[in-house]
């Protein structure tokens, strides 16, 4: 059991934080672990064959997340700067990891993997090198695997905040954290994870507060990171993960196709899950060049987005168009 300690101090600096790195981290993981998770199987089948047709599986990335070591080189999630960080604010914060800091990351696997080998040889030796292929295989990764279901992801994330933040306020922090995991338990002015090896987590060790990070494709277990000067992490699985890819209603086709027109319609009704030119064309029976234009059009009015890695683009559904499709039911 490992217990960290908390003062008032601390508990007025503990705050929630939406970070991307963390999803970028934990989705990674399983995808290259094999399991077929149920939680997350569509996510699976529909990522795993792009990012191993774009060599993500065998890069930088998969040697800094490898699937039999618990641990991750800490600079790979930077203490966010706000509740909400975007991708491109924490990837600079990782590029600007110091060579002595990545170096200090590094020693930690070495140990568990039985030393360096590959790009991790190649990263202790330049850093700087290591660290602007790292954070190109991150980007691609991001528009393949996670930037077409941000919007889906993100409001997942973004309920699990809502609601901790009212167990807080109604019920106070001691709630919060006996309700955030069962192996995470409040007591006595501490914070007790049980699945950790006993030990004290000074705040010699770490700096005030407490950051507290929900994630989606996080497994079972509870994540944390201590860093001198900074505050604690903890990622935890966000709540309603089981829910995340469940097919969302369709109810508003009729009333929308009388303002967008039928085909444009027919293709955000068909973008439930991410797909490209082709996969459209197919699912909706338009051609091709039909496809093209009307998401186009659609993606000017922003009601899709397009997501380029190499030659693929893969087209999602906006929250807009989303809202647009499930309009609210009306009022008794």
């Amino acid at each position: 059991m490992a217990e960290l300690s908390f003062s008032t101090d601390d508990l007025a600096r503990m705050r929630f934080c939406v970070s991307p790195m963390w999803q970028v981290g934990t989705s990674f993981r399983l995808l290259r672990s094999g399991v077929a998770d149920p939680l997350h199987r569509p996510w699976l089948d529909q990522v795993r064959p792009r990012v191993a047709a774009a060599g993500l599986d065998r890069g930088w990335l998969s040697d800094l997340f490898p699937t039999a070591a618990r641990y991750v080189p800490d600079f790979l999630n930077p203490t966010p700067p706000g509740p909400a960080p975007t991708l491109t604010e924490e990837l600079a914060a990782v590029a600007a990891t110091t060579p002595e800091r990545v170096r200090k990351d590094l020693e930690p696997l070495r140990h568990h993997e039985g030393g360096l080998t590959g790009h991790l040889r190649a990263f202790h030796t330049d850093p700087r090198h290591g660290l602007e292929r790292l954070v190109e295989e991150i980007e691609a990764y991001w528009e393949l695997a996670l930037a077409p279901y941000w919007a889906r992801i993100r409001a997942l994330l973004d309920a699990d905040v809502r609601h901790r933040a009212w167990q807080a306020a109604e019920h106070g922090a001691e709630h919060l954290f006996n309700d955030l995991h069962p192996l995470a338990k409040w007591h006595d002015n501490a914070l007790r994870l049980l699945d950790r090896r006993p030990r004290t987590f000074t705040r010699t060790a770490a700096g005030s507060g407490l950051l507290l990070i929900p994630c989606a494709f996080k497994g079972p277990g509870l994540s944390t990171l201590l860093a001198p000067s900074e505050p604690p992490q903890l990622a935890y699985r966000a709540r309603g993960t089981g829910t995340l890819w469940e097919p969302r209603p369709v109810t508003g086709t009729a009333a929308l196709a009388a303002v967008l027109g039928r085909t444009r319609t027919l293709l955000l009704a068909a973008l439930d899950a991410p797909a490209t030119t082709t996969e459209l064309a197919a699912r909706t029976g338009a051609s091709m060049a039909g496809v093209s234009q009307n998401l186009a059009a659609l993606r000017d009015a922003g009601l899709v987005t397009a997501h380029r890695t190499g030659r693929t683009v893969l087209y999602a559904r906006t929250e807009t168009s989303q809202a647009l499709l499930t309009p609210p039911a009306p009022s008794s």
